[in-house]
Parts: C-alpha cells; structure tokens; sequence
C-alpha cells in the first residue's frame, strides 16, 4: 500500500515554507523584488529540487529575476542546511511559474464573456 504523503512531499513543503522566509529577509538583489514561492518538486533522492516563483509585481523582468535567484541558489542552500535537520540539502534550480497570470487572463476572459453573454441577452 503506497503512501498517500510521501516524505519528499513533506520535504519539499518545508523547503518551500523555509525558501519564503529567506527569500523575503535575506535576498538583498534589487532584481529579485517581491517574490512567491508558489512550488517545490524534489527528486526522490534529495539531489535536486525545482522552486517554482512568481512575482507579485510586474515591475521585474523574469528572465533577470530567475537569474538572480539561481545565482543566489548557492547561499539559499546553505542557509537552508542550517534551518532544516536532514542528511541531504537538494541543489537548488529556480524556474518562473506563469500559471498565475495565466489564471487571471483567462478569469478576465470568462467575465467577458459573460458580460457579453447578460448583454446580448437584454
């Protein structure tokens, strides 16, 4: 019977709740602005973990933002060594999450929709 929360899950939460904090209080890049940690996947044997961010503000170039944070991985893995009590700390590889915007452009397009919908309607 397969476990239904695996222990890399729990990892890669707990990475995910640490990366936040540190992101926010420690990252001192101009480029790296506001930033969300909206995911982490890591590999089953703790050697690598995809974080997966996105910027709250529009104001940062994603290219140049993912940039900053993996030249920051380095110094977020160390930091995160001494928060967390496992033998093993992932090497760390930042990719941009659009799923966000995504989200909101296709509400934007239903609520057209919708209007359009109520006003052809009356």
């Amino acid at each position: 019977m397969p476990k239904e929360y695996s222990r890399t899950k729990r990892v890669g939460e707990q990475i995910q709740r640490e990366l936040a904090v540190l992101l926010q209080k420690e990252v001192d890049d101009p480029r790296v602005g506001m930033v969300t940690v909206s995911a982490v996947d890591v590999a089953p044997d703790f050697s690598h973990a995809k974080v997966y961010v996105t910027a709250l503000d529009d104001e940062h170039d994603k290219k140049s933002l993912v940039e900053a944070l993996n030249k920051a991985a380095g110094f977020l893995r160390g930091r995160l060594g001494q928060r967390l009590s496992i033998r093993v700390i992932p090497q760390l590889r930042f990719i941009y999450d659009d799923s966000v915007a995504q989200g909101n452009r296709l509400a934007a397009l239903i609520e057209a929709a919708v209007a359009s919908d109520r006003k052809s309607h009356q």
